[in-house]
């Protein structure tokens, strides 16, 4: 099974032009607010309306724009799950699942559906409880319990943790995981935490301003962003303009130094390294650099550095027994060719 999403929408001073391909897998819209995201689902499924485009998912299209179709939320066979979870505040949980469930006309099939899923969310126990009763957790399940029991054939997740206490977050997250596991469906995933979609997805599309920049398997997107926007996204704190000096070296200009690439410097404007890539010991793009901050992180430290007084800093991350048998006010550090990505 697999959908496919070609649309643009204009909104006066933002413009959404979004296209991918998706099939069985978990596909995470990675972006800062105002990126797209979530509007990209509300068009998958059907709330807003694009201006040009088609949504075609498992061969039947759900929108194009030339041939004058547009099905309704109701038709798509799509499951969103809102940001708030969007439960019906004057519906019992019970209640709440079996309007998911209202697509199944036989009585008994459908009582059959709803008591597999009361059963396999853990349900039991809340049947008679109404929305304001129930924890952010517990609001969670009934939603994506709600959305599942109606079969659908593809799952939108809208930030799906965003209204959890962090302390539940992780718990949560492994249940949706293992849910995703067994939907086996397309999912897309909506998120601005690069921890929580490496976790759950398979590809990752980074988005900014309406349009995606970068797309790829989660390992080829945070070890090669291929843009400055998407490098922020992913984590990586050390990015500098670039100055071309040859084909595979070039000047970090706002670090103030010279280094030699692994592969040709073409047409990037930036060059970034992640914190913890950087290396200290003597190497390839050797460098000796002068202390000035020292951060304790809960399990690291990050240190910031200057290879040249006149310059910005920029900073390395090690675990704290590494730090305290190399702690000085002067250490060399290395940046590795192949860890340095070149980046639009």
């Amino acid at each position: 099974m697999s959908i496919f999403v070609d649309v643009e929408k204009n909104f006066g001073d933002f413009h959404l032009k979004v296209k991918f391909t998706t099939e069985n897998e978990v596909l995470a819209l990675l972006g800062a607010s105002g990126s797209g995201k979530s509007m990209t689902l509300k068009c998958i499924a059907g709330i807003e309306k694009p201006d040009r485009g088609k949504i075609i998912l498992d061969g039947v299209t759900l929108f194009d724009s030339e041939k004058h179709i547009n099905l309704t939320p109701q038709e798509r066979h799509t499951g969103l799950l809102f940001q708030n979870y969007a439960l019906f505040p004057n519906m019992n949980v019970l209640e709440n699942i079996e309007a998911g469930a209202r697509r199944e006309k036989n009585v008994e099939k459908r009582k059959e559906l709803v008591n597999s899923i009361v059963y396999n969310f853990g349900l039991k126990d809340l049947l008679t409880h109404y929305p304001n009763q129930l924890s952010g957790g517990q609001q969670q399940r009934v939603a994506l319990a709600r959305i599942l029991v109606s079969d659908p054939k593809v799952l939108l997740l809208d930030e799906p943790f965003s209204a959890l206490d962090s302390h539940l977050r992780f718990r949560l997250e492994q249940e949706v995981r293992e849910i995703i596991r067994q939907f086996a469906k397309p999912v897309i995933l909506v998120s601005h935490d690069r921890d929580e979609v490496f976790r759950l997805s398979d590809k990752i599309a980074v988005m900014h301003k309406g349009e995606i920049e970068t797309f790829g398997s989660k390992a080829e997107v945070f070890a090669n962003p291929k843009t400055k926007q998407a490098a922020l996204l992913t984590g990586c704190k050390n990015i500098s303009p670039l100055e071309k000096i040859n084909d595979n070296k070039v000047k970090a200009t706002a670090w103030g130094i010279e280094l030699e690439l692994a592969t040709p410097v073409d047409n990037a404007k930036y060059l970034g390294i992640r914190m913890h890539e950087l290396t200290t010991s003597l190497g390839e793009n050797s460098f000796a650099c002068e202390v000035v901050e020292i951060i304790e992180n809960p399990f690291s430290m990050t240190i910031m550095l200057k290879a040249n007084p006149n310059a910005e800093s920029f900073g390395l991350e090690v675990d704290k027994e590494t730090w305290k048998s190399i702690e000085s006010k002067q250490i060399t550090i290395s940046f590795p060719k192949e860890k340095i990505s070149l980046l639009g």
